[in-house]
């Protein structure tokens, strides 16, 4: 128990205070692009539009749902994200269980686990990467936007650390009952680290759904962008190309308007997921620091 003394109080306060203004300042921007996004041309190219649309209009979703690459680069980020999503977690958790024991279960883990460690530090830079994702011939194919970060070091360490805060008495029954390691991972681990995956899950399916600079390097062309790149070849160096606005079509709305509308959906998918993986979010975040 504890008493709260003034010092925790004013404490507390300025705490709330300071999460209330950092929330407001995250979701006024989101804000302010759905409005622009329902909002006539007028009004958007002359910077009228605030937190509220003003001359309300769906005309920019309905041309933005009309762009067939628009929606091929979101059927990408889709795979990219579920298939990078399930691989990235099934390899951190096979490797991050024999890294998860002592010495004396397995043989030579030190050095595994600094051969991972170092891999995570240094890097050989991007002109070796992307000379090895040449001579693998995964340019211009889909599985380059996925196998290079297949195996995610960081993830792992944070799966391994969950592990090593599993009771051993736990391994110990399983082995005695006559279990395997396959079984021991799949019928212990696996039920028990539910906040584990559902952390690393989120972290692995807002890189993949983020990511755009590798799109950029390894694809060959629009139509095989995801939706990351897409945008970012849109809204950023303002290749609008891809957006297939007709001049009829430029009179009832404006880039901005369909810029926002395409970051509004883009950013939905993440805004989705994250209520329903929330409530392990919090537990996920002190991976393996407390030791029960």
């Amino acid at each position: 128990m504890y008493h709260k003394t003034v010092p925790y109080r004013v404490f507390t306060v300025f705490n709330t205070i300071g999460l209330l203004f950092l929330s407001i300042a995250c979701v006024l921007p989101l804000i302010h692009v759905l409005a622009v996004s329902f909002s006539a041309k007028s009004a958007a190219d002359a910077n009228l539009v605030n937190l509220w649309p003003v001359h309300f209009t769906t005309e920019a979703y309905h041309k933005t749902m009309d762009n067939p690459l628009f929606l091929h680069s979101i059927w990408v980020s889709v795979k990219r994200t579920v298939l990078g999503t399930a691989l990235t977690l099934f390899l951190a958790f096979m490797a991050a269980y024999p890294l998860s024991k002592e010495n004396s279960d397995f043989r030579g883990r030190s050095v595994y686990a600094w051969f991972f460690i170092f891999a995570m530090v240094f890097s050989g830079g991007l002109v070796p990467f992307y000379y090895v994702i040449q001579q693998l011939h995964l340019m211009g194919t889909f599985w380059a936007l996925i196998l290079p970060g297949a195996v995610n070091i960081y993830l792992t360490i944070l799966m391994m650390n969950f592990f090593r805060s599993v009771p051993k008495e736990l391994t110990e029954a399983a082995m005695i009952d006559g279990a395997g390691h396959f079984r021991t991972l799949f019928k212990i681990y696996l039920p028990v680290s539910t906040p584990a995956i559902a952390t690393l899950g989120l972290f692995s399916i807002v890189f993949h759904w983020n990511s755009w600079f590798d799109g950029l390097l390894y694809t060959k062309g629009s139509d095989q962008y995801p939706l990351a790149t897409f945008l970012q070849t849109v809204i950023i160096q303002h290749d609008f190309s891809s957006m297939s606005l007709d001049p009829a079509s430029m009179a009832l709305i404006s880039q901005k308007t369909v810029n926002s509308a395409q970051i509004f959906i883009g950013a939905l998918p993440v805004l989705l997921v994250y209520p329903f993986l929330q409530k392990f979010f919090v537990k996920g975040l002190v991976l393996g620091s407390v030791k029960e």
